[in-house]
């Protein structure tokens, strides 16, 4: 440090100059050197230390950091790229950044599974958010969101959401595109949405919303009539109800599509609709409209595509003759009726190529005598009560379908083209570019130019019923701009192929199935893939007009390769890294110097910070607070009895520490769990657990033998459980099989323990973790409800619930108390009605996506044997004998899922009807033993398995500071 210059010339850095105090920095043969007066060293250090703050500031924003980590911690399928402090200056996927600041996070299609929660707030300098394709994101969407005031972009396509969308999202003023469709969204939509005066993009569709469509009124109250910058309104295939209010529209709006497809929209079309000259595609089919179309309509000079199929319109069919940009009308299946003759704006609008009319009560004569234009494909009046057609005798260049009228059931004439049933969409595969296509392995999939490769792949999806007419050259087209949009974005693409071409029944929707193909290796790396789904997901892709409008759900993508390297500039990194190094290893001098001194405040302020410090050493001394049995251990105790913490004694480890196996000296085997430093409560939080663990002693509850706090240590001492996890025995882990008889005792067993914590401890406790992985097994297999880390007491004034942080596991969750953050009793009983689906299924509450509680509510049928449920139940519980009780096992455990709280029922009734269902199964519901109807004791059978197993242990959730942990 001592051989570069006396002084620092133009030519270097200067990091401070006080006084007689000069550092200077530079760079010479890649080398660093810092040359200083002799004078002030300590002062350097404190410099150098104040730098290093700095520098770490420069990097990514700690509170963006901390609020990533937050937002992600119960996530699963994070990119591995995401190591290291610095999501901003370390090649994270899918995070862009903006003077340290994160603005980005864009993770479509990046299999992830987990929860949103409120710390996406502390990421407030976001403008673009887009988490789609992700089916594994469930839960709903925080009300916080509505702080992140910079949003302009949010996108949640195809993910699996549900709850009421937040009226917190009325905030996001500088909102321009929001795309939340093909969720399970419910609820009414916000008014609030009203508030969002810059949405261009609206797409709430595919959900379950429901209640009248909200506009604004003379009392203040928003909605959807004030978002004059909107061009799409995208509310198909939900619930929606009542009139189209005719305030809905106006001749400020500039909309280009509105869509309210299959909802349950009754009344008339207001006039109003008219107005707004600028629509260009009008999807109101599959409702309850009535009437027929307003005298106005024909001002929609754009409209190129209206559907009105599948309503109750019982008026004469509408003249459209003013609608010259048409192409696609279909207004089939309603009561729509003509005198004697078919309109004649039917054959005569220039740009109109399909006409679908059938189920209506048409009448009279089809005359094309006079001509017909030359951009015709298909006129469609099959099922009416038209009596004559007329030809003329011209050859007929498009599809006519006049099967089921009366006209074809004369003589010489039902074998006629037009009396047969309408064709099928033809199939369609691309084709290969002229070569030979390669016969690929490891589910590779050769692409149109014959490369073997891992496709990116989805649905891709046409709102427009048009596209039904496609044909060869227009998917030419459609790939084609396909490939270019992605190029565009510098994205490795080969090809892309399409296939499968196919009409949803349920909401007539054209959909295909997309390929999209690496091309210099044969797979995309998360980047690539996400920047593909991004540019669905946002609408970025612009495609041919036929296929607008249109939306892509994309599938989970399991073939990653080619992560990106982390940068190797030869400036940045000698720089900097040589400067890390300097900054080390005189911070840690700096340290070094400090310890003493800090060693001895430390054990002046022991004293003071420790709440056990006046605590006699013995149980007989008088000790407070009173722990009602727990015992006071040593450190030198506890290091005795497990053999100085042994390796050979661990028996479970996890983000709280370590889990050893102990023997005390009367010889009674015990559960030690040590806490890891980081992972340290205070001195008050941990007192105030020993004192909440002291207060609970029921059979079906894991006992606290007692704790240690001394030497820096906090250790709890718990009983030794020999069975292990419940969710270890449903596994085949453990190696005990678990009858259905078994079962209903384990069931009955924690229900009793949880009904204890709610009716009978004082004061009441809410458990707020019950699952499998905290139910554990003795050696009779009796159920013993463990780990009140997250524990709430209800203490005076709280009867009834607790407003709380929202914590527990996913899966778990009462949604309720996720949604309005109040705990109570009840959020216990959702989770134990998620554990009873999880006992009869031995599925995890959410494997693949799919949630238990959906899964079993999907497919169970009261009308049938075992409900429908033999796909869904374990077949170690059927496979001998049926299941006595399983019905009304499942139907208690229903109850307990209940949306709201108070639909549920309390622990004690869960614990009165389990014992029913016990009765009528014959067996004894407070008989002590485990063994089954065979005869079999546990005790003669199996080896003793440990409750915290080394691969599944995590006891992190002791700890007040944990959240909403993963499964």
């Amino acid at each position: 440090m001592d051989d570069g210059p006396s002084h620092c010339s133009d030519n270097y850095v200067i990091l401070a100059s006080i006084s007689k105090f000069r550092l200077c920095l530079w760079s010479s043969n890649r080398k660093i050197f810092i040359v200083m007066d002799q004078q002030k060293k300590v002062l350097l250090l404190i410099l150098l230390f104040l730098f290093q703050v700095l520098f770490v500031a420069a990097q990514t924003a700690s509170q963006d950091y901390s609020g990533l980590q937050s937002l992600t911690q119960s996530w699963t399928n994070k990119p591995p790229t995401w190591v290291g402090t610095d999501p901003c200056g370390g090649n994270w996927d899918g995070i862009r950044c903006t003077n340290s600041r994160i603005t980005q996070l864009k993770l479509p299609g990046f299999n992830l599974v987990g929860q949103l929660t409120s710390a996406i707030q502390s990421l407030s300098e976001l403008d673009t958010v887009d988490l789609s394709y992700n089916t594994g994101l469930t839960g709903t969407i925080p009300k916080e969101i509505g702080n992140l005031k910079k949003l302009k972009s949010l996108a949640f396509v195809g993910c699996g959401l549900f709850g009421p969308i937040p009226d917190s999202i009325g905030s996001l003023k500088q909102l321009t595109f929001l795309a939340l469709n093909s969720n399970q969204f419910n609820g009414s939509i916000p008014r609030t949405i009203g508030n969002l005066s810059n949405i261009n993009w609206l797409d709430l569709a595919d959900n379950q919303l429901e209640g009248s469509i909200p506009v604004s009124d003379d009392q203040g109250q928003l909605g959807l009539d004030l978002l004059l910058k909107a061009q799409h309104f995208h509310f198909g295939n939900n619930k929606l109800s009542g009139q189209i209010p005719p305030t809905l529209f106006n001749s400020s709006m500039i909309l280009e599509h509105v869509l309210f497809d299959g909802n349950q929209l009754v009344g008339n079309i207001p006039r109003t609709l008219s107005l707004v000259t600028t629509v260009e595609v009008v999807r109101l089919d599959r409702n309850g409209l009535t009437g027929g179309l307003p005298s106005n309509f024909n001002n929609l000079k754009q409209l190129s595509e209206l559907y009105l199929s599948h309503n109750h319109f019982n008026n004469s069919l509408p003249d459209l003759t003013g609608l010259k940009s048409l192409t696609y009308v279909d207004m089939s299946n309603n009561s729509f009726n003509s005198s004697d003759y078919i309109p004649s704006w039917i054959t005569s609008l220039e740009s109109l190529t399909t006409v679908i009319l059938g189920d209506n009560q048409l009448s009279g004569t089809f005359n094309i005598s006079n001509g017909y234009s030359n951009n015709l494909q298909l006129v469609n009046l099959e099922n009416n009560a038209i009596t004559d057609y007329k030809p003329g005798n011209q050859k007929i260049n498009f599809e006519v379908i006049l099967a089921g009228n009366p006209f074809c059931l004369e003589n010489g004439v039902s074998q006629q083209s037009y009396c047969q049933l309408p064709h099928v969409i033809p199939s369609y595969s691309t084709p290969p570019n002229n070569c030979s296509p390669q016969a690929c392995g490891n589910s590779q999939i050769s692409s149109p130019n014959c490369k073997c490769g891992y496709p990116y792949a989805g649905s891709l999806i046409s709102r427009a019923l048009s596209v039904t007419n496609i044909n060869t050259s227009d998917y030419k087209a459609l790939e084609q701009s396909l490939v270019d949009s992605f190029r565009a974005q510098n994205l490795p693409v080969d090809s892309v192929s399409l296939s499968d071409p196919t009409r949803n029944s349920s909401n007539d929707n054209f959909q295909l199935t997309l390929h999209v193909f690496p091309s210099q290796t044969d797979r995309f790396n998360r980047t690539g893939v996400s920047t593909i789904a991004f540019v669905l997901s946002n609408q970025i892709y612009k495609p041919p007009d036929f296929f607008s409008p249109y939306f892509f759900i994309g599938s989970d993508y399991a073939y990653y390769g080619g992560e990106p390297k982390k940068s190797n500039s030869v400036h940045t990194g000698v720089i900097v890294g040589a400067v890390l190094a300097v900054l080390v290893f005189l911070v840690l001098a700096v340290l070094a110097g400090m310890y003493a001194i800090r060693q001895k405040r430390r054990a002046q302020k022991t004293a003071e910070q420790n709440p056990f410090s006046n605590w006699e050493q013995n149980k007989n001394s008088g000790v407070a607070p009173q722990l009602k049995g727990a015992r006071w251990f040593s450190f030198d105790e506890l290091r005795r009895y497990t053999n100085n913490f042994a390796e050979a004694n661990t028996i479970g480890v996890g983000g709280y520490g370590k889990v050893y196996q102990g023997t005390l000296s009367n010889g009674e085997l015990v559960a030690i769990k040590r806490a890891a430093q980081e992972s340290m409560q205070g001195a008050v939080e941990f007192k105030t657990e020993i004192e909440l663990l002291s207060r609970v002693h029921h059979k079906n509850l894991v006992s606290l033998v007692g704790f240690c706090f001394e030497k820096g240590e906090q250790m709890l001492v718990y009983e030794y459980v020999p069975n292990g996890t419940l969710m270890d025995s449903l596994s085949g882990k453990s190696g005990i099989w678990m009858d259905w008889i078994r079962r209903l005792k384990v069931t009955l067993g924690a229900a009793k323990g949880l009904s204890y914590l709610h009716e009978l401890a004082n004061p009441p406790i809410i458990h707020r973790d019950i699952k499998s992985g905290n139910i554990l097994l003795d050696s009779h297999l009796n159920a013993k409800v463990a780990d009140f880390g997250l524990s709430k007491l209800l203490v005076d004034g709280e009867r009834g619930h607790v407003t709380t942080q929202v914590k527990g596991t996913m899966g778990y969750l009462d949604p309720e108390y996720y949604m309005t953050q109040q705990l109570t009793e009840k959020s216990d009983v959702y989770s134990f009605g998620v554990l009873m689906l999880e006992l009869v299924t031995a599925r995890r509450p959410i494997e693949q996506g799919k949630y238990i509680v959906r899964e079993v509510t999907r497919v169970m049928d009261t009308s049938k044997d075992l409900y429908n449920l033999h796909s869904m139940l374990d077949p170690t519980i059927i496979k001998s004998t049926r299941p006595k009780g399983l019905e009304k096992f499942v139907e208690l455990a229903l109850r307990c899922v209940k949306e709201f709280a108070a639909d549920r029922p309390s622990m004690a009734e869960v614990v009165k009807e389990v014992e029913i269902i016990i009765e009528h199964a014959g067996v004894n519901p407070n008989s002590e033993s485990a063994s089954t109807s065979e005869g079999y004791d546990v005790e003669k059978g199996g080896d003793v398995i440990h409750p915290y197993g080394k691969e599944d242990f995590n006891y992190s959730g002791i700890f007040p500071s944990v959240k909403v942990e993963p499964q």
